[in-house]
């Protein structure tokens, strides 16, 4: 009988296994051997219990009003820590049922989980579904305080050795207490004591089992899951973290039958008021104030509450229907003290008051007459109403009529555009738009002709800076949010205001102060009033789509915008109607407490603007000064000898005899009258220019107040 024997030809094939076999243990010894390496390495830099307890989640800001009251968290927040014994247990069975059913089981890292993810992940290979489910509470906690939420597979690595190392040098209850005090559970809350706080309004030493099962549900996912964003997804998780306890025995089948975390109290939702528009605005500016971006915050800012509230309930109550608001207001020192972005910040934060670029209307003549009386206009001077074509352009005032001469006065009260027009001609439009820039608008200025009626897009912050800074005498104002910044106590940054800057003269700002209180007191400003001395220009765009008011009144600057954010016709929107009494109805509580102070218009002009007088030319007369024929003075009293061959004549040119010392001919006196008829002058000096070098400057005196042209006014 023939004995069989295998194939020759196997046995490479067995020794190639083999080898292979070989291969792999060896690797695998060595990757065990970096492992344990790696992870007693880790395990000696890990900081010890306390540290990791103190160690931050996140930068913590809060945000001061100008009176210290907090009106806005940002960051994480955190609640009280609960030390292990401390948390109720129906919220550590919760957490370890829905998250890590085998944590007081496997060392770190969950071989079992392990193998289930990645067969889900090659179920799902070819898709973007990544791989999920085998973190561990651990391997949680690794990421939290060491790591990112990047996701890539070197991540992942150096999360499972930190893990282990976690558990080679802490108890099961030090980590499951440091997970449930610092594991995220959306809505800024970091830490079961502050999600309770802020889904149930209680500390989290209280939660029963509906609450712990809704808290649990919400570390997979939790702006999915967070029940003031969506109540019923966040009701389903809960039951399924329910039915997880039931199975893993923490429950029995009658507490989750009895379970409803549908009846759970959720504490009211803080309200989003009109603050945030402020903040949303100030507080970027951190990143150029400040280099700090882990330790907490405190953000003392300008913001008056009371200034605040006053602005949101004039903004709302005078917005004409379907259009939207927006108002600033600026201390002299550039401190905003409100900011209203919109009519409501929960339905749109968009920020109309920084942001938004609009057409100003005429408004921006603020820098058309600024540009000219820096040029040497004044208030008192007179152009002619008419219609007037510049390079094509025919401006039309809004009455659509033309009334002849007037002073800049009363054309800047009535906004007459035609007289804007020549203006902008006469001191030219590339001037207007310097000047425009000179007083902060930071949008790009045209320069065609009919920018002198606001047609160049502008932000309100601008326009309410450049008119802060002509109550400011021509000084500049510049907007700030942020007071100090201070971290742990320790002062980081504070604000320096800068007065060095100065725009324009102070008499150009005093004159420029005189035309905007005029435009309120007689001109299209009138709905402005206050009952104090309030400066300020309505504005007005075509077909009514924006209307503006700006003004200021005891060292506040407030701008009001008012239109519709599609640019669409606000019927019946003016500058002089809406805008102007959402200004007046909050400066009247803004100044309230406020000093009434006076405008400085009396205007001190340079030298070089100076009427002239007689006296520039002539000097001061001194009538006690004597001469006689020859010009020579003489003592007074004295008698004034003829000269020889000297004839006199009568009052009607016949010659008269020669008089004795006995009977002196009068003396004569050198006064303006003498010198007029020696050189046969009877009309008035001529006109110069400038005044006499070296005479001290005039001060104009205040102008008397003008009745109120009967004209029709233009809807500006």
């Amino acid at each position: 009988m023939a004995t069989s024997t295998k194939p020759k030809s196997s046995r490479p094939w067995r020794r190639r296994l083999v080898r292979t076999l070989q291969v792999f243990g060896v690797l695998a010894l060595l990757g065990l051997i970096a492992l344990v390496i790696a992870v007693y390495v880790a395990r000696a830099q890990l900081p010890s219990y306390d540290e990791l307890k103190s160690s931050p989640n996140g930068q913590m800001i809060r945000v001061h009003a100008a009176d210290g009251t907090v009106i806005v968290s940002l960051g994480p927040s955190y609640g009280e820590w609960l030390p292990y014994d401390k948390i109720p247990v129906v919220m550590r069975d919760a957490m370890v049922s829905v998250e890590d059913r085998r944590f007081r089981s496997h060392p770190g890292v969950d071989p079992i989980g392990v193998l289930r993810a990645v067969k889900l992940a090659f179920n799902n290979r070819g898709t973007d579904k990544r791989l999920q489910g085998a973190s561990t509470i651990t391997q949680q906690v690794a990421r939290t305080i060491f790591l990112s939420n990047k996701y890539d597979f070197g991540r992942k690595i150096r999360e499972a050795i930190l893990a282990l190392a976690i558990e080679r040098k802490f108890t099961k209850d030090q980590i499951l207490e440091l997970y449930l005090n610092k594991v995220y559970f959306g809505g800024g809350a970091y830490g079961i004591d502050a999600a309770s706080r802020r889904f149930f309004g209680h500390g989290a030493d209280t939660l029963n089992l509906n609450e712990a099962a809704v808290v649990a549900g919400l570390v997979k996912a939790p702006s999915r899951y967070s029940p003031t964003a969506d109540a019923e997804a966040a009701i389903g998780r809960a039951g399924v973290v329910i039915k997880l306890m039931q199975e893993t025995g923490k429950i029995t089948a009658a507490q989750a039958a009895q379970a409803n975390p549908s009846s759970v109290t959720l504490a009211p939702e803080p309200k989003q008021n009109s603050v945030r528009y402020f903040t949303d605005w100030a507080l970027p500016q951190l990143e150029v104030l400040i280099d700090e971006t882990t330790r907490p915050l405190e953000v003392w800012t300008t913001l008056d509450l009371g200034m605040q509230r006053a602005a949101d309930a004039s903004v709302r109550a005078n917005a004409p229907k379907n259009a939207q608001g927006a108002l600033v207001s600026i201390d002299r020192d550039g401190a905003v003290r409100a900011m209203v972005g919109g009519t409501d910040y929960v339905s749109s934060n968009y920020n109309r008051a920084t942001q938004a670029v609009r057409q100003p209307g005429s408004a921006f003549k603020l820098f058309v007459y600024l540009a000219a009386l820096e040029a040497g206009h004044k208030p008192e001077d007179t152009l002619v109403d008419e219609p007037v074509t510049i390079k094509g352009w025919s401006p039309r005032n809004s009455s659509g009529a033309n009334r002849g001469e007037m002073t800049l006065r009363t054309a800047f009260a009535y906004s007459v555009n035609t007289i804007a027009a020549k203006l902008g001609l006469e001191v030219g439009f590339g001037t207007i738009a310097d000047m425009a820039r000179r007083f902060g608008i930071t949008t790009p200025v045209d320069t065609h002709p009919a920018m002198v009626l606001g047609t160049s897009d502008v932000r309100l912050i601008d326009m309410t800076r450049a008119f802060a800074s002509v109550a400011n005498k021509g000084v500049a104002v510049t907007p700030y949010g942020i007071t100090k910044v201070t971290a742990q106590g320790v002062t980081i940054y504070a604000q320096e205001v800068d007065r060095s800057q100065v725009l324009v003269a102070p008499y150009v700002a005093a004159q420029m102060t005189d035309l905007l209180q005029t435009a309120v007191n007689t001109g299209t400003g009138k709905a402005a009033q206050i009952g104090r001395p309030v400066a300020g220009k309505t504005g007005t765009t075509t077909s009514n789509k924006d209307g503006w008011f700006v003004g200021f009144s005891s060292g506040l600057t407030t701008g009001v915008w008012m239109g519709r954010d599609d640019a669409k016709v606000v019927p019946g929107l003016q500058g002089g109607t809406a805008p102007a009494r959402a200004f007046a109805g909050f400066m009247k509580i803004a100044v309230a407490n406020r000093p009434v102070e006076q405008f400085d218009t009396q205007v001190t002009l340079p030298e070089w603007q100076l009427e002239p007088d007689e006296e520039s030319y002539f000097g001061e007369a001194d009538n006690s000064l004597f001469v006689d024929q020859d010009g020579n003075p003489i003592e007074p009293g004295a008698a004034v000898e003829p000269s020889e061959g000297d004839s006199q004549v009568d009052p009607d040119g016949q010659p008269v005899p020669p008089t004795s010392g006995a009977n002196p001919r009068p003396q004569e006196r050198l006064d303006q009258d003498w010198i007029d008829k020696v050189l046969d002058r009877n009309q008035a000096p001529p006109q110069r220019p400038n005044s006499a070098p070296g005479r001290p400057p005039a001060t104009l005196p205040p102008e008397t107040p003008r009745e109120r042209p009967q004209e029709t006014r233009p809807n500006q």
